[in-house]
This record gives structure tokens, sequence and C-alpha cells, in this order.
């Protein structure tokens, strides 16, 4: 499938925020990218997910949640990778823009998040319930998304290494939380990053099916109002 790619700097409330867009021919959604900690819209492995989704007619955002000075304060304190609410909120902001500014045309939206980049896709998901129709977590801290959690009401996937055992422990309670929009998948033999051969492979296939299942009911939907 043809893709085009473009970097665009993306307006939120209190920062302007550099994103890289892949479009293929006809997008029937798009997916913004939340990186987990440390990372950034470079990352090899969101950036290889991307390219599976845009195979799938998805479009997808690769946004960078902190400005270059924030990054350098960052990677000297690590304290705004942690900064759930902060990130969240500038998530809002992104989805606010896609749907206002249709960068991908007029096509539902799915958030995408890894590690701690999931927490904040949740709490994004719960205030844009109407905007959000997928979510993915990758490896994700869905713990460190708050009350927020119970407070989802998007289909979300949540997407686990079977020997990445603490996080797998605190998916399971997630889903508990999540109820009947959660679902859990186990990725046998891998670790946090997905590392081990074939493993992300899994993690983009199953995020494709997701994303391009639930995004046509919202497309569906949306005709039926």
């Amino acid at each position: 499938m043809d893709e085009q790619r473009s970097t665009v700097t993306i307006p939120v409330r209190d920062a302007q925020l550099p994103a890289d867009l892949l479009l293929p021919a006809q997008p029937v959604g798009v997916v913004l990218f939340a990186h987990g900690s440390g990372s950034s819209r470079h990352s090899p492995r969101n950036v290889a997910v991307a390219r599976t989704l845009n195979s799938r007619g998805l479009a997808c955002v690769l946004v960078d949640l902190l400005t270059p000075a924030e990054e350098e304060v960052d990677t000297r304190t690590a304290e705004l990778r942690f900064d759930i609410g902060m990130l969240a909120s500038r998530l809002a902001g992104i989805v606010d823009w896609l749907a206002a500014e249709h960068p991908a045309g007029d096509v539902p939206i799915g958030l995408f998040g890894a590690s701690t980049g999931a927490a904040a896709a949740l709490v994004a998901a719960a205030s844009r319930a109407d905007r959000v129709g997928a979510v993915v977590s990758r490896g994700g801290r869905p713990d460190l998304a708050g009350t927020a959690l119970g407070k989802v009401r998007t289909p979300t996937l949540l997407l686990v290494g079977g020997a990445d055992e603490e996080v797998l422990a605190l998916n399971e309670r997630a889903l508990v939380e999540l109820g009947d929009v959660g679902e859990l998948w186990v990725v046998p033999g891998a670790t946090h990053l997905f590392e081990e051969p074939g493993t992300l492979d899994q993690v983009a296939e199953h995020a494709g099916a997701w994303f391009t299942t639930h995004l046509a009911r919202m497309t569906t939907a949306s005709r039926r109002w």
C-alpha cells in the first residue's frame, strides 16, 4: 500500500509538538501513538507497528509529547515521563486537533499506548469517549491511569508479554476495572520490550485487527446517527 510520510507541528494548549504523519492511500481510521517513558516518536518498535497498521489502511500519528526543552529536563530528572496528567492532557488536545483538522480525512480515531504512554492514552480516552473509538496498550502501565481507568468506555485491548510477569499482573488487575470494554491478550514468551523474534509482529497484527474492527463499528454508528 502506498504511504505518504510528513512531519507536522501540532498545537496544544501549552506546547507545539512535533509529529510524523503516515498516511495510506485511503485511510479508514487514524491511530495516535503515545510512546513510553524515555522513548520518542522515532521508537523503532512503534514505527514498526505503525507500518503494519498502515498496511491495513490506518493512518498513524507518531508524536513527541514533550517539547525539546522538556526532553532535556526529563533526561536529567526522569520526572515528566511519569506526569500522566500532563501527557494525557496533551493527547486529548491532539485528539481534538485530529477531529478538527482532519489530516487523515474525517475518519475515527484510535489510541496506541506503550508502557507509561498507555496510562496517558487511557486517561485521554476516558475524557474523549465521543471521539476515541479504540485503545491498544502494549506492555502498558494501566495502573498509572488511576481513577480514570474505571471511567473508560472505549474498547481497550491490553497486549502483554507472557514473560513480563509484573506488568502482566498489573494488566490482569486493570482488566477487572475495565470490565466489558477490556480484553487481555498475552504474547507467549515475550518480555517487556517484545524483543523476541516474532513477538512484535504479533502485537502489530492484534493491534491492527482491534483497530480496524472497532473503528469500523464507530464509522457505522456515526453513519446511522
